[in-house]
């Protein structure tokens, strides 16, 4: 899947360029980078979100339905919070201001579930309470909320239809650590039970606890897909980029890659990493192919352990 957005002059942004990968139910993937990089438009694109200069190009399918080709119709009807649940980045464009939190819940679980109006209020506080938003608050408008439970209201409606795919865009921001904990143990329990989740993040520590595979992207591309034990752990990332990302953790080496990403509309013609790579050679002068699960001229090879 490519994501370009048409600009004036005729100018073009590559937000996201070949991205490929598979989610099955059960399976939790985590995209990670730096901000800037595309996660968050590739999220918006499968939902039919992006805004009316956006082109796709690709496919991406779920349940036989290819969501870049859908009309609004189906993915207003068929797709969003029934398909597939969104976390979204910021909660407080995604909550309707005028309506209480209490009644948006109460609306979701009657549309997406079909629970009885008599059900209704008890259904909302078991909905909260999953998500970890204080049923107390129920009753307040998204304004009178911090940051941090806005973010739980919306990951609780996100979570209401049990949607075959959940989205979650960050869905950790402003949470305290132990907040970030229970809400990523939720995520990943819905996985658990048979669902699948791509969860876009800055948090490799909330990444490491839940993933079963790490995607690393870098200026529009997937740079390395891997599992998530061999990423954290041993051999650890072949990517230079990945590499860098852990490495920047204060609970590593709290080294911070130099340099910063390029522009995505004007990124250069090799290897968009290559001006920040210890690495690079003239090799770098062309895009490198996704192989073997990294796009890399000078991927780490794990060192194969010495013999008796």
């Amino acid at each position: 899947m490519s994501v370009r957005f048409r600009m004036r002059g005729g100018r073009h942004i590559a937000a996201v360029s070949g991205a490929s990968f598979d989610l099955a139910a059960g399976e939790c993937l985590t995209l990670v980078g730096e901000s800037g990089c595309g996660k968050s438009v590739l999220a918006s694109a499968l939902l039919g979100l992006l805004p009316g200069n956006a082109q796709t190009s690709g496919t991406a399918t779920i349940d036989g339905i290819d969501l870049l080709a859908a009309d609004e119709r189906t993915l207003a009807r068929t797709v969003r919070g029934r398909r597939i649940g969104l976390v979204p980045q910021s909660p407080a464009a995604h909550l309707t201001p005028v309506r209480t939190v209490r009644a948006q819940l109460e609306e979701t679980l009657r549309e997406l579930t079909g629970t009885p109006r008599a059900d209704l209020r008890a259904a909302a506080v078991a909905a909260a309470k999953r998500a970890s938003f204080p049923p107390e608050l129920l009753d307040h408008h998204p304004h009178e909320l911090s940051g941090g439970q806005a973010q739980r209201a919306a990951t609780a409606l996100a979570l209401v239809g049990d949607a075959p795919l959940l989205l979650a865009d960050e869905p950790t921001t402003g949470l305290d650590r132990d907040l970030v904990d229970r809400t990523v143990d939720e995520l990943r329990r819905h996985a658990d039970e048979g669902r699948a989740l791509l969860m876009i993040t800055h948090d490799l520590a909330a990444a490491e606890r839940i993933a079963d595979r790490v995607a690393v992207m870098y200026a529009g591309r997937i740079v390395e897909l891997a599992d998530a034990e061999r990423f954290f752990g041993d051999p650890g990332p072949r990517h230079p980029y990945a590499r860098g990302l852990l490495a920047a953790l204060p609970e590593r080496d709290f080294t911070p890659i130099p340099g910063l990403p390029p522009e995505l509309g004007a990124l250069p013609d090799g290897c968009a990493f290559a001006a920040r790579c210890d690495r690079a050679t003239d090799a770098c002068a062309a895009v490198p192919r996704f192989t073997d699960g990294v796009a890399c001229h000078h991927a780490h090879v794990p060192e194969e352990p010495a013999r008796a």
